[in-house]
């Protein structure tokens, strides 16, 4: 049985990744202080802590891909049918003759990776509350989509 304070501990773990939001890299500092602190005296807390920075790797590693997909995908569409020398000679950037048909694969492929990292992190909000809940009541929750990179 868990005591209220490993609860609060893990439950706030879960939490402090939220502060992803106002702090940069926010969710991998405040987590692994809490974890680091409490993982050696509570088997609850170690379990905790490495679900939630096993998430947040994996998001990132998920979104890095996703990102990876999406910027070449534009960056081709739209410098496919430009010439060097129209960049090099003109101090302005002029897409007139953009070809949407020839480039529909990519630009499809390019706004379906934009969508998925904003299902992924609407996902991630909800599924942190979640995961806070379920560990405030004394539950071990596991997160779904979760590459084990810390055993």
């Amino acid at each position: 049985m868990e005591s209220t304070t490993e609860k609060n501990i893990a439950t706030f773990t879960h939490l402090s990744t939220l502060t992803q939001y106002f702090i940069p890299f926010g969710n991998y500092i405040f987590p692994i202080i809490l974890w680091s602190t409490k993982k050696e005296q509570s088997e609850f807390v170690d379990h905790h802590g490495k679900q939630v920075l096993n998430f947040q790797l994996s998001l990132l590693l998920y979104s890095l891909v996703l990102l990876m997909i999406a910027i070449p995908s534009f960056l081709i569409s739209v410098f496919n049918n430009m010439s060097l020398n129209a960049l090099i000679n003109d101090h302005d950037l002029n897409i007139s003759n953009f070809n949407f048909e020839g480039n529909i694969i990519l630009l499809t492929l390019g706004l379906l990776c934009i969508l998925l990292f904003g299902f992924l992190k609407v996902a991630e909000f909800f599924l942190i509350i979640y995961a806070s809940v379920k560990t405030s009541n004394g539950e071990k929750y596991q997160y779904p989509i979760t590459i084990s990179f810390i055993k």
